[in-house]
């Protein structure tokens, strides 16, 4: 792996607005706030240093009372994006790292090994940015606008592949595989730059997904294909979901 010539640090944003669970970040898992846990996994990853983006001093003080690096960023920040872009900016002016992965807040049960995967497309040189799919197995979830799928071809044992677009619809056509688009990313850093001060694009604003905006643009994507989709924390029953994973030991 070529992590040293890279040299990536990993940054985690996070805000406590959230409209199905407010104060997200915070919220207790067998006596630590779900930010701790997302820090102490992508930690584990082992593939650099791990920064947590916060938006509010609460959730900064929460991390570095566990040990964890934190920076304060603007709160009104429209992406985590911009928040990651901001973070970086602070804690390495010198740029000394090339590449950043954006992990989520709200991932309490992800495995280390994920965070790995998302970072192996960025071995090419062509790649500007790289994220993860999982093949979908629930039916329903192929017609679920709030499943967002991920055009990617796969050869017979090909675990990286380009996105060709990413969509609510089902896509694409015919038979074989639909992919669920897993919303970790790993940015070249002049990428990460270039896309923060890209206007809004016109199929991005259509889709609701903002990382149309680097397609329109002529950036290339390529997808890791990971075995599962990570347990994100949107709701209380997701919350309960990984309190009992957590307490489980997984």
């Amino acid at each position: 792996m070529s992590t040293p010539r890279l040299n990536p640090v990993v940054v985690i944003p996070a805000r406590l607005h959230a409209t199905r669970l407010p104060g997200k970040p915070l919220a207790d898992i067998e006596g630590e706030p779900m930010i701790v846990h997302v820090w102490r996994r992508a930690m584990k990853a082992g593939i650099g240093p791990v920064v947590v983006a916060c938006a509010e001093q609460e959730i900064a003080d929460a991390v570095t009372a566990h040990g964890g690096t934190a920076v304060l960023t603007r709160p009104d920040h429209p992406s985590g994006s911009d928040r990651v872009w901001e973070a970086l900016e602070k804690v390495d002016p010198e740029r000394q790292f090339g590449a950043v992965v954006n992990v989520q807040g709200d991932l309490p049960t992800l495995d280390p090994d994920v965070v790995r995967a998302v970072f192996q497309p960025l071995e090419n040189p062509q790649v500007d940015l790289a994220t993860l799919v999982a093949e979908i197995r629930v039916e329903e979830e192929r017609t679920n606008p709030n499943v967002v799928k991920a055009v990617v071809g796969f050869d017979a044992g090909q675990r990286v592949g380009r996105a060709l677009y990413f969509t609510r619809a089902t896509a694409p056509w015919g038979e074989g595989p639909h992919y669920h688009h897993i919303g970790l990313y790993a940015y070249r850093r002049e990428a990460l730059q270039r896309f923060v001060a890209l206007p809004q694009g016109v199929l991005e604003r259509r889709e609701k997904l903002e990382q149309l905006r680097a397609l329109e643009n002529g950036m290339r994507i390529d997808a890791a294909l990971v075995d599962t989709v990570p347990l994100g924390v949107d709701t209380p029953a997701d919350l309960d979901r990984a309190r009992e994973t957590i307490r489980a030991g997984l």
